[in-house]
């Protein structure tokens, strides 16, 4: 196991900084979706909703919104303008509370079809010059990243028993 690292002597570039690589790459894959999401009159938080909403029917609009990194209103103008559109219906009651579930129609599944294959081609694109294995370690390396800035990942030097303090994941 290798030790952690310790204060850094000398400062990083930006450039070859983790983080803002990681923020080049999605500012360069965010572009690239949305130039191909334009084609069949979808944005990216429109097809996030579609997305949620294939894998969840019945989510309410603040719940959309948790799972699109927006705010309520924003989900709320989404959800009216992709009603608007036919691309989700929603009930004109809550079935209980306030919450209003939201569904695909025929016409949002067709659109979600087309932009998962727009997702495939970017993804594609972006992962060529990577071998299988490379891809499943970037994959990994950036949950556990994610996770170590969420909360959610105790650091890889933790899980060895030698390495921790007395009561952790114990």
């Amino acid at each position: 196991m290798q030790a952690a690292a310790g204060p850094r002597t000398e400062p990083v570039p930006v450039g070859d900084q983790i983080g803002y690589l990681v923020k080049r790459l999605q500012t360069a894959v965010r572009a690239a979706l949305e130039t191909g999401l334009r084609d069949h009159g979808v944005g990216m938080t429109q097809y996030a909703a579609l997305a949620a909403l294939d894998e969840e029917p019945g989510l309410s609009g603040a719940a959309l919104a948790r799972r699109c990194f927006v705010t309520p209103q924003t989900m709320h103008q989404v959800l009216a303008g992709m009603a608007d559109a036919g691309l989700v219906a929603r009930a004109d009651r809550a079935p209980s509370g306030r919450a209003l579930p939201t569904h695909l129609t025929d016409r949002g599944r067709a659109a979600l079809a087309a932009c998962h294959d727009v997702t495939a081609q970017v993804h594609d694109r972006m992962l060529a010059p990577l071998a299988p294995g490379e891809r499943a370690a970037l994959g990994d390396l950036l949950r556990r990243c994610t996770g170590a800035l969420e909360g959610s990942v105790v650091p890889a030097l933790l899980r060895e028993p030698g390495n921790r303090p007395a009561g952790v994941l114990d």
